[in-house]
């Protein structure tokens, strides 16, 4: 089979630790083009894998034929150059939050099932070991019924990661309109539907703008959420976690609790009600710290899905749903009121 040709839009730091290396790595693909405004990061990147270099996405999908199109804009970005790649024929691996509306998802979900491409969103919380394992305990009943749950994640903020630092355009509302809820809730978002194998019917949320100065988008939330079963919960998204980044997950059931990302040793650590006790050793969760960069999993499954024409874990639809709880967030937050999930 012939290898598939690859073109990363945006070349900031998700394409240079996440995207680009893992492609580079994938046997199956071969980088053909690399798009960013600013031609040096496209540039900087053509030096580690070739390719074309460009600063126009349209000119890209006009003037170079390829199969496989990653996503790797501002927030803003994500529905419109998503949608014209997958009407240029290309297959779609798109950052999160994969848009900003409910609107604009379900326009790259009609693109994608127009075009017949597969539109896969970067939540790579899904391929993580101990996320896993935890769906596998709870599906299986290992802690009985669910209760409830916390599950968080913050760090510093994205200054230390983003190519532009403190000048991000993940600050910028016109760039991002959601900050860190479009960041890291999201991840949670869709992580606690994974595990829980359930939907969210109802979200409140206390969502603020108090750690950091001179941004236009929030920065610190906490929401509490509400499942079909009536397990509920609270997700917490900060850039205000100065010390130490969390991105734990804990999970309280009737015959046990289950503790994700939560020890410096152990990634899941199961601990039942009988007085027994599992450590499990499953490898890191991956962080944005250097030398951290082990493979997400993500593009190996998205390229595998396109080669044999399945659908990926993470489609549209199911980007959409997650991205839902967040904008119910947002405008819980804004609005005083519980919001409720069709």
């Amino acid at each position: 089979m012939s290898k598939l040709k690859v073109a990363v839009i945006g070349c900031g730091s998700i394409s240079k630790y996440r995207h680009l290396p893992e492609y580079h790595q994938n046997e199956a693909v071969e980088i053909v083009a690399l798009c960013d405004i600013v031609a040096s990061r496209a540039e900087a990147m053509q030096e580690l894998y070739g390719g074309a270099v460009y600063t126009d996405y349209e000119e890209l999908l006009k003037n170079k034929t390829v199969d496989l199109v990653s996503v790797c804009l501002p927030n803003a970005l994500h529905a419109p150059v998503s949608i014209a790649a997958l009407e240029s024929g290309a297959h779609v691996l798109c950052e999160k939050p994969m848009a900003t509306t409910q609107a604009e998802a379900e326009a790259m979900i009609e693109a994608s099932e127009k075009s017949g491409k597969t539109l896969m969103i970067a939540h790579n919380q899904r391929f993580v070991r101990s996320h896993q394992k935890a769906k596998e305990l709870i599906a299986e009943g290992a802690i009985g019924k669910v209760y409830s749950f916390r599950t968080t994640f913050g760090h510093g903020g994205p200054e230390g990661w983003s190519v532009d630092g403190e000048n991000s355009w993940f600050f910028r509302k016109d760039d991002a309109v959601i900050g860190a809820m479009g960041d890291l809730g999201v991840h949670k978002a869709d992580l606690i539907r994974y595990i829980l194998g359930e939907e969210f019917t109802e979200v409140s949320a206390m969502v603020e703008t108090n750690a950091k100065e001179n941004i236009s988008v929030d920065d610190n939330a906490v929401c509490l959420l509400k499942s079909t079963s009536g397990v509920i919960g609270t997700l917490t998204a900060s850039w205000a976690y100065k010390v130490n980044e969390s991105n734990a997950t804990v999970i309280y059931g009737e015959k046990g609790v289950l503790r994700l990302e939560d020890d410096p040793n152990y990634s899941l650590i199961a601990t039942y009600t009988d007085g027994s006790k599992v450590n499990y050793e499953l490898g890191k969760i991956q962080t944005n710290e250097e030398g951290q960069q082990t493979s997400t999993g993500v593009v190996s499954h998205f390229v595998e899905s396109v080669r044999t024409n399945t659908k990926p874990l993470i489609d549209g639809v199911e980007g959409k749903k997650s991205l839902g709880i967040i904008l119910a967030a947002m405008e819980s937050s804004q609005t005083g009121r519980t919001i409720k999930l069709n």
